[in-house]
Order: C-alpha cells, then sequence, then structure tokens
C-alpha cells in the first residue's frame, strides 16, 4: 500500500495516535514543565488531552509543536508533512489548498510553519580532515526586465551561499549581499578548517581560504576565455551547482516567486531534502518521520507579537 493511503492520513483518531508515539515514543511527558506525572483525561469535550499533576497544566499532542493552535485537523497536517518531504522539487500552497480541501490562506500558512519545522537548530559542521568542502553562490529574483522595479546586476538580487560536502549534506544561506565578510562567517561558522576547501575564482574566497587546510579553485571560464568543471588537482564545485540546480528549479518552477522575506525558509526546506536524499539511503517515510519530529520545540505566529515589536518613535 502507497504511504499516502495510510490511515494517519485520513483518519483522525489514527493521526493523533501517530503524532503522539512519534512525540513519546516510551512516555508521556508534559511539554511545559517536563513532568512524567500525567494523566489523559476523559471525557467527550476533554478527549485528546492530557494532565499535568505537577504544574496543573491541559496539553495535547500538538502543545508546543508548529501544530499548536491550528484549527487544521491532524491528519491533513501529516498529509501535508508527507507530500512536503516525498516532494524534491517542492509543493506549492495552491496544490495544498486543493489536496487538502483547505482555503489558499491557511495552506500558504501550513507550508511555512513546516519549513519553520525544516530548519536545523544547531547543524554539525561539514567536512574534518582529509575531507573536502566546495563553495558557492547563486543568485535569485529580480529576473523579470518588465517588471516595475528591475534593476541589472547581481546586487539588485537575493543572493545565496551553499557549502557542500561530495556525496555528503549541504549547508545552505539566504544572505542580503555575499561579500568577503559574510562568506567568511558562513565559512567558519559551518565548515570545520581542516578541510580542503574547493571553490571557483571568485576573489571572495581568497583570503578566507587560508584559514583551511588548503584551497583549491577551477576556472569556469566566461565568453572571452574557456574554463573547466574538474582541475587538474580534482577540484571541482559540481556538487553546489547540483544543489542551486534543484533549488532553482523548485524555486521558478513550482513556487514561481518568492519575497525576500520568505526565501530564508525556502533554503531551509531544499536543504532539509537534500541532506534526507535517497542517494543517502533515506526514503520518503524516513524523510517524513525525521520532519515529524521537526516539529517540536518551534512555533511561527501569523502575526508578530506586540511585545516583539519595535516601539514606535516618538512623534
Amino acid at each position: 500500500m502507497p504511504d499516502i493511503l495510510a490511515r494517519q492520513f485520513t483518519d483522525e483518531e489514527a493521526a493523533i495516535a501517530h503524532l503522539e508515539a512519534s512525540r513519546w515514543p516510551n512516555e508521556v511527558s508534559c511539554p511545559l514543565c517536563g513532568s512524567l506525572n500525567v494523566h489523559r483525561m476523559a471525557g467527550k469535550t476533554q478527549a485528546g488531552y492530557f494532565l499535568c499533576n505537577d504544574c496543573r497544566e491541559k496539553f495535547t499532542c500538538r502543545t508546543g509543536t508548529v501544530l499548536e493552535r491550528s484549527h487544521i485537523p491532524v491528519h491533513k497536517w501529516l498529509l501535508a508533512i508527507h507530500l512536503m518531504s516525498a516532494s524534491k522539487k517542492g509543493m506549492s500552497a495552491h496544490q495544498l489548498h486543493r489536496m487538502l480541501g483547505i482555503t489558499y490562506k491557511s495552506a500558504w500558512f501550513l507550508a511555512h510553519r513546516i519549513r519553520e519545522a525544516m530548519t536545523e537548530k544547531n547543524p554539525p559542521r561539514l567536512g574534518g580532515e582529509g575531507k573536502s568542502v566546495q563553495a558557492d553562490e547563486t543568485y535569485y529574483g529580480n529576473t523579470s526586465k518588465r517588471a516595475k522595479g528591475w534593476r541589472k546586476g547581481h546586487r539588485h538580487k537575493e543572493q545565496v551561499v551553499a557549502l557542500v560536502e561530495p556525496k555528503g549534506r549541504v549547508r545552505a544561506v539566504h544572505v542580503k549581499s555575499a561579500n568577503k565578510a559574510n562568506i567568511r562567517e558562513i565559512l567558519v561558522r559551518n565548515a570545520d578548517r581542516r578541510s580542503e576547501l574547493h571553490t571557483d575564482e571568485s576573489k571572495l574566497y581568497t583570503e578566507v581560504g587560508r584559514e583551511f587546510a588548503a584551497h583549491k579553485t577551477v576556472e569556469h571560464g566566461s565568453q572571452y576565455a574557456p574554463g573547466f568543471y574538474v582541475s587538474e588537482e580534482g577540484a571541482t564545485t559540481n556538487a553546489a551547482e547540483n544543489f542551486f540546480g534543484i533549488f532553482k528549479r523548485g524555486m521558478f518552477g513550482t513556487y514561481h516567486k518568492c519575497e525576500a522575506q520568505h526565501l530564508a525558509r525556502y533554503v531551509a526546506e531544499f536543504e532539509f531534502r537534500y541532506n534526507r536524499r535517497s542517494g543517502l539511503g533515506i526514503n520518503d517515510k524516513m524523510r517524513a518521520e525525521a520532519l515529524l519530529k521537526g516539529v517540536e520545540g518551534k512555533r511561527l505566529a501569523y502575526r508578530i507579537p506586540r511585545s516583539n515589536q519595535e516601539p514606535e518613535a516618538a512623534s
């Protein structure tokens, strides 16, 4: 039976049981105080609730996750999680709106909350002694010359920097400007300096390359001089180019348009799937289970709470 026909995607009770088993595989604990002294409440109005005997607060399997305070049934959440984790180039909000039978506005916000669950809080460093890390940057947006605000040049586009281990993981970061300072900070934070750094001939990597065990470059060439994709020393950025290829096909072919304020979450989405691709022995079911674990301890509000907003300047 295909995974999409599993009971947790069609039956609400099975979906709640599936989410509870994912959050508490051994014993239910209170997400508010961490106590194990809890019991399941009875009755029609309290169905699905647990009561903590220590802090005396009620909670459900949604509490403390990106599903919290959502009126969308759990089985539709699980189906959306499965679809977004299994779709290599993404799943648009309009497609989720049609398949789940919810409004487009709800589907859009649901998709962003799932992308929030895809972000890794403390990702491990890439590379290491005897290993290599490829670094490259790409540019997104501001492509149509018919657009009212179109301006020529890479500095008017959104920029994404990617660090990739050959046949391994990727770390992609959205930056407003890919300059030497930003590139260095991304590299030293996310890559082991004992690694061998592979980049193209861009001068953005010249100085930071000296901080690594070795820095090898590949010349991609231009319209005036021929280039190559693998140097005589074995340097290449093909793995980074492969990641950017998947990213751009998804952004242009599935999502079509993305505002700069949301781009970081889309980058995290493609990073999540790439790090759990079939080439690393991870199938769709395993990827969805990993994403379901990622919903814990994260929240994304539709509007910024008043307490987090900057105070208005005095007139």
